[in-house]
């Protein structure tokens, strides 16, 4: 882990891949991948980013209720250095 921008490496062996500080997704440089970022290349707000990965989330489990979803979308987004300080996510 770098000490400047929170990036975590990890080398394989032809490559060092990162992942994204947002969704945890591996991605090849950078602090977020593109899934999260706008146009621009910053980071989505939080309410877009809870948004989509709660669309994900009800994808991968569609037999949870909407407050299963939210749940456990909040308790990922905790393991996640963009969002772990969230206020949303830390009232969770």
């Amino acid at each position: 882990m770098s000490s400047t921008d929170n990036t975590t490496a990890e080398s394989t062996d032809t490559t060092t891949m990162f992942t994204c500080q947002s969704c945890g997704m591996p991605i090849e440089s950078g602090a977020y991948c593109d899934h999260c970022t706008d146009e621009a290349g910053n980071l989505q707000s939080f309410d877009e980013r809870f948004r989509r990965m709660s669309v994900w989330q009800t994808k991968s489990h569609p037999n949870d209720s909407p407050e299963q979803v939210e749940k456990a979308t909040l308790e990922y987004m905790a393991a996640m250095p963009a969002w772990h300080d969230h206020p949303r996510v830390a009232a969770r």
